[in-house]
């Protein structure tokens, strides 16, 4: 049984970290691959847990920042890769506002921190003050969050009905 656990966990996680190191071949892949990436990595969690998923988000996240060719794409999957394993938790909170709000700050805080620390990184002098344009863009990105959120929650649905039972027989 564990071995079977560790080659389900090791193909994913190959599977994963190729959709990331191909995904700079096309340049507007930079935002898709690290989806995929994490739509690749949730039978890991449905089958074996948070634990197994948070050990493969940071083996694939180690293999995209090394291997990965577009290293905007890497560092949005290790800033994002993890959102699939915070999901379950979030889905427990009582009301349907308060879980976008949550899901609205998490988008939020981790698009600041990525991109605060990527300005620092190059060096680039101090970040103007957030203008009109700035907060249209960020306003875009919870609004992508929201449809990655519901694009995860229907692929769990799809692994859990269809999917599980022609990939893991018993």
């Amino acid at each position: 049984m564990k071995s079977r656990r560790m080659a389900l966990c090791g193909v994913l996680c190959a599977l994963a970290a190729s959709l990331l190191t191909l995904g700079g071949v096309i340049p507007i892949a930079t935002f898709c691959a690290p989806v995929l990436a994490m739509a690749a990595l949730l039978p890991v969690l449905e089958e074996y847990g948070p634990r197994a998923a948070g050990t493969a988000w940071i083996a694939v996240s180690l293999l995209a920042l090394v291997l990965d060719p577009d290293r905007e794409a890497a560092l949005v999957y290790l800033c994002f890769g993890w959102y699939p394993i915070l999901r379950p938790k979030l889905a427990k909170l009582p009301s349907r506002p308060v879980r976008a709000a949550v899901k609205i700050a998490v988008c939020t805080g981790v698009c600041l921190l990525l991109y605060g620390v990527v300005w620092r990184a190059l060096g680039l002098p101090e970040a103007p003050a957030a203008g009109g344009f700035e907060m249209f863009l960020l306003a875009l990105a919870n609004a992508t969050f929201l449809i990655l959120d519901r694009a995860l929650e229907r692929l769990t649905a799809l692994w859990r009905r269809r999917l599980r039972r022609r990939f893991l027989r018993p």
